[in-house]
């Protein structure tokens, strides 16, 4: 079982533009509504993938009873305890002509202590030794940012695997807690480190010097320019692959929910890698925040091209 953390999920709406007029009158083409949030992405990867998640968390209102709803619908078990207040939206505009994608992100509503409680106890009174948990995703404002830290450090304490994608201070303290893996983009890399990361010699050096604290895999994710591996043995580097992008959102997710699924099959590197490759290309090339479908993915594998590296 792989459980996903989503403290702070989100209804995203996708509006489809011809273009962008700032400042003018726009008509909207087309528009969807995904149930969304870093966790809930993850979930809904790996539930394409076959495997078996539970996506926990926040919800409340009648945007999370949408986005219940909708997880009812893709069959993915979820444990979201109810809160006040609605669950946030976030607007996704996509200027199809020009490729331009802008992101309206609310920023979700305060959370009370005894809330957190209550979810704490229901990820640790479900999860299991041999299980996963991904802490993934934005807080809450009011939420401490060492949330994650805490419970990576109680989920080591029984032996349990967990794997972080945060930024800032949040990834910061994270970090220091010693999950198993963490999947930074390099843009959450240079705030890490608080400079500029530009060479691969830089970005590799980075990622190794974050193994003293026990974490087994960093994936730093470039964009277009690939994506770097990094354990106590190895260094790949993965090519990005070529495609027609209908949507950004959903890719790095796609990627934590792919090696997520591979590290609890205990496939090897390698293939955990090509997997998560594919996932994410096939993401981009959906609409809205769909996540690539499994024959999507297969077909997408045989392209994926992977390089040892030394620096």
């Amino acid at each position: 079982m792989i459980i996903t953390v989503t403290l702070n999920p989100a209804l995203d709406k996708t509006i489809l533009l011809d273009i962008l007029k700032v400042g003018s009158v726009n008509r909207v083409c087309q528009v969807r509504e995904d149930a969304g949030g870093k966790g809930i992405n993850v979930s809904k990867m790996i539930r394409n993938l076959k495997g078996e998640t539970l996506a926990t968390g926040f919800l409340g209102g009648q945007t999370g009873a949408r986005i219940r709803t909708q997880l009812e619908q893709m069959e993915i078990q979820h444990g979201f305890i109810e809160v006040e207040g609605n669950t946030r939206t976030n607007i996704k505009v996509v200027d199809t002509k020009n490729k331009i994608y802008t992101d309206i992100n609310e920023p979700g509503a305060a959370l009370a202590e005894n809330v957190l409680i209550k979810l704490e106890n229901l990820i640790f009174s479900r999860v299991k030794e041999e299980d996963l948990i991904v802490f993934s995703g934005s807080i809450p404002q009011n939420v401490p940012k060492s949330i994650y830290a805490k419970w990576i450090i109680k989920a080591n304490r029984i032996g349990v695997k967990t794997i972080l994608d945060a930024d800032g201070e949040v990834l910061r303290k994270g970090v220091q807690a010693g999950p198993y893996m963490i999947k930074p983009n390099i843009y959450e890399l240079e705030m890490l480190f608080d400079r500029k990361i530009e060479t691969m010699k830089e970005i590799v050096e980075a990622a190794q010097s974050l193994l003293e604290y026990g974490i087994k895999i960093i994936a730093v994710s470039m964009g277009e320019q690939g994506s770097v591996f990094v354990t106590q043995d190895k260094t790949l580097v993965a090519e990005a692959i070529k495609t027609d992008v209908k949507s950004t959102v959903g890719a790095g997710d796609s990627v934590v929910g792919a090696l997520a699924y591979a590290i609890s099959k205990k496939m090897d590197l390698e293939e955990g890698i090509e997997l998560a490759i594919a996932a994410a290309t096939a993401t981009i090339g959906n609409e809205g925040t769909e996540m690539g479908t499994l024959e999507q993915i297969k077909n997408l594998m045989k392209q994926v091209k992977i390089k040892s590296i030394r620096c």
